[in-house]
């Protein structure tokens, strides 16, 4: 089957060459691909739900990320900034925590003059079509311009068109259940206020959560690890501060610790958490399968099975880490080609599986790994992966180029995919599920 149409710029109708490619979120990939596209000439519109740049990262933006600067700076991007005489960091070995993302890079990238007045904040894509037809028909449907509906911050619903897509709204917002089944696990509702999700701050703005009681952290991927050794620094300055980790295996889902891991920043979390649990400063349940949960006098009960018997755990909160999955629900009206297991497109999905890639061992993809049967429809960024937590910015950045080029034309450019990663060994051997592992 044909995915999608490799019709050229030059030769998009008159009326679909007026409209502009619409970008769905304004965090580091979407604005890349905003980059890309001011450096081709292409007329563009950002939709960012949140009411500021990269609403998502400023939400965990207290942790620090694995890369380093080097490998977080979008070159289009950088190319843009520095001719408005911006400067990166000084030291691009270290890596640097989401705020500083998000301050010292991609603020002031929004705010370049040929991208800020090209960004509706506040503004929330409710669903993907194509203009006069669902996803069922298909005569003339590359030709009909994509039709968004969108929704603002005052509840108002409107309708906009574009000649191409490109989602690159994450996956943050959408977390993978408690369960090992992905479901929601019964009772969940009755849970309201007692489970946060991954990567809350713990030491900043949350402190007063979690000192004091007890917080089971579940997931067994370096969201967790993060959100584990924080508790557990809480705990040292705060009595009565417990610190418990749940996993559904016999042993947990390595983080790196490995020193081949070429993100150190990495591979010392890893080791943290190791020597934390070694100590008793964190209670590790293993083998533990969720299936209900309860609100018992004010406090959380998990409920399942243990090793095959009947058990259950009880605690003040609890923090799912289990990690995200894309959230495909706008996109229904429009055509997808997506692997039945990973949820990534169907091309890339072999080239991201993580039971046999880690962030590091991904091969150079761009938009023909990422085409669906939509043309002129393209999914980006984390989001791209689906529920594979190998992501990379620095993936994300080539991705844009690539799907930019061919959106221009430029067959040359799109199909001429380079990338370097750094060497970041396994990143889970239980991959599905354990949480966000890259950076």
């Amino acid at each position: 089957m044909t995915l999608i149409d490799l019709t050229p710029r030059a030769a998009l109708t008159d009326r679909l060459a007026t409209l502009p490619v619409v970008i769905i979120g304004a965090g580091p990939i979407g604005l890349a691909a905003a980059a890309n596209l001011v450096e081709r000439g292409i007329e563009f519109t950002v939709l960012e739900a949140g009411d500021a740049v990269a609403s998502s990262v400023r939400r965990w933006g207290h942790t620090r990320l694995f890369s380093p600067w080097r490998h977080l700076i979008d070159p289009a991007s950088r190319r843009l900034l520095a001719a408005a005489d911006w400067h990166p960091p000084l030291d691009e070995g270290r890596a640097p925590t989401g705020h500083e993302l998000v301050d010292e890079y991609l603020t002031p990238l929004a705010g370049l003059a040929a991208i800020t007045p090209h960004i509706a904040f506040g503004t929330r894509v409710v669903a993907v079509s194509r203009e006069g037809m669902d996803r069922t028909r298909t005569a003339g449907r590359a030709e009909a311009p994509f039709l968004l509906r969108i929704e603002t911050a005052g509840g108002r619903r409107d309708d906009i068109t574009a000649r191409a897509v490109i989602d690159a709204s994450g996956t943050y917002t959408s977390p993978n259940p408690l369960t090992s089944s992905g479901l929601d696990p019964l009772g969940v509702a009755d849970l309201d206020g007692l489970i946060v999700q991954a990567l809350p701050d713990v030491r900043g703005a949350d402190r007063a959560r979690f000192a004091g009681r007890h917080t089971t952290v579940v997931g067994a991927g370096h969201s967790a690890a993060n959100t584990l050794i924080a508790l557990t620094e809480l705990a040292e300055a705060v009595p009565g501060t417990r610190v418990s980790w749940l996993i559904r295996n016999a042993a947990a889902a390595r983080v790196s610790s490995s020193a081949d891991d070429e993100l150190a920043d990495r591979a010392r979390l890893g080791s943290r958490v190791d020597q934390l649990v070694a100590a008793g400063s964190i209670e590790r349940i293993d083998s533990f399968e969720i299936s209900d949960v309860r609100r018992r006098d004010g406090r959380a009960q998990l409920i399942g099975r243990r090793r095959g018997e009947p058990a259950a755990h009880d605690t003040d909160l609890v923090v799912n880490a289990t990690g995200f999955r894309p959230d495909l629900e706008m996109l229904r009206e429009v055509r997808l080609g997506v692997d039945e297991i990973v949820e990534a497109p169907v091309r890339l999905a072999p080239l991201i599986d993580p039971n046999l890639h880690s962030c590091g061992t991904v091969a150079p993809h761009g938009f023909d790994e990422l085409r669906h049967p939509e043309p002129g429809l393209f999914v980006v960024g984390m989001k791209s992966y689906g529920r594979a937590p190998t992501f990379l910015l620095a993936t994300g950045y080539e991705q844009v180029r690539s799907v930019v080029a061919w959106l221009d034309g430029d067959m040359s450019a799109a199909t001429r995919v380079q990338l370097t990663l750094p060497a970041t060994g396994v990143c889970s051997v239980d991959p599905v599920g354990t949480g966000a592992c890259c950076s």
